[in-house]
């Protein structure tokens, strides 16, 4: 039995409690066949000492008897709790009760492997757009924490969320029909925040407990650029639906925009597609100038085994929009952009499910 044939049977075993397996939940750190020894790893967070006794159960029950497996080893490394993985709702559930986003029904992360593709501006477009369509209930989770641009284009510049003293909870700010939490509404605007790995861990995981996201329908979260700290954080605290890769067309966006995507593979995080932005200019007369070049967001879908969500075009009303607090979805719906990051957004919606 290889490895990965190894980690394909954990896949049935589920987190105590969930419907979710711990592979998927991001749990697993290794698994190996060795002279009939199976060896399996785990990373947990829990404060419940049946939990690590039953994963190891499982684990054992489901191993044991399996042909070349003679001896079974379960390594669970156990660390205290800052809070526990999103239990998904059943139909019987209470939106809002429990833990603080319980009433969650699906997250969406937005990434990108390099910054300068307008990852931003794409999320905070597709919250509004998502906002405006059907009634939808959603919320806008910036963890770009050195570069939190969202109050800015959220038209919340200069504002800081509500907090309920009772209950320690935070209650974020709403703009467009949008619950927007960022840590550019915690600090003041000429504040750098020159912070390591683990208070950027710290500040999300904090996003994720400490605010008082209520029901919604679904919940974007704009990732900072990369695949560091921030984006392993979110992937194995609470349990994604699903990314959208952005990236502009030209070779060097596209280059980094593949390997990201491919970190959430390795994190088992579902790729929803791969939204292009800034695909062509378009001039006085109407001709379209693809100045970043073109076929990039094809091409990294094609790499990561995805789909191309949609197209972006570079229109200097997107910017203005942005800077006046009014995405441009919000300011001018019919405008080509906006027409646009719609029809993005109910490709995303749908392959949300």
């Amino acid at each position: 039995m290889s490895p990965d044939e190894l980690k394909d049977l954990l896949k049935q075993v589920k987190y105590p409690g969930f419907s979710r397996d711990i592979v998927s939940f991001g749990l697993l750190r290794g698994a190996a066949l060795i002279d009939g020894t199976a060896r399996v790893s785990l990373q947990i967070t829990t404060a419940d000492p049946q939990v690590p006794q039953q994963l190891r159960h499982d684990i054992e029950t489901l191993l044991r008897g399996r042909a070349g497996v003679r001896e079974i080893v379960v390594d669970i490394a156990v660390s205290a709790p800052k809070t526990p993985p999103r239990p998904m709702q059943s139909a019987a559930a209470t939106p809002g009760a429990g833990a603080p986003m319980s009433g969650v029904r699906k997250i969406v992360a937005v990434a990108s492997g390099k910054g300068g593709v307008g990852k931003s501006t794409l999320a905070v477009n597709l919250a509004c757009a998502l906002a405006a369509e059907g009634g939808r209930r959603v919320g806008l989770m910036d963890c770009d924490i050195h570069g939190p641009s969202v109050p800015l284009m959220m038209g919340l510049a200069g504002q800081r969320p509500g907090l309920l003293e009772e209950q320690k909870m935070l209650v974020p700010l709403e703009a467009h029909g949008v619950k927007v939490m960022s840590m550019g509404l915690l600090i003041t605007d000429d504040t750098p925040v020159v912070w390591r790995g683990p208070m950027i861990t710290s500040a999300i995981r904090n996003f994720i407990q400490n605010v008082l996201w209520g029901e919604l329908d679904v919940l974007v979260v704009d990732l900072p650029p990369g695949t560091g700290d921030a984006q392993l954080t979110l992937a194995q605290t609470i349990p994604l639906d699903g990314a959208v890769i952005v990236t502009t067309p030209q070779v060097a966006a596209t280059q980094v925009a593949a390997r990201g995507g491919s970190m959430f593979n390795q994190v088992n995080v579902p790729i929803l597609g791969v939204a292009e932005n800034m695909s062509w200019f378009e001039d006085a007369a109407g001709n379209r100038v693809p100045l970043f070049g073109e076929g990039g967001g094809a091409q990294t879908a094609a790499q990561l085994g995805t789909t191309l969500l949609g197209q972006i075009p570079l229109f200097q009303e997107i910017r203005a929009a942005g800077d006046a607090g009014r995405p441009i979805v919000v300011a001018q719906p019919q405008h080509p952009a906006a027409l646009a990051y719609q029809a993005l957004a109910r490709a995303v919606y749908a392959k949300l499910g």
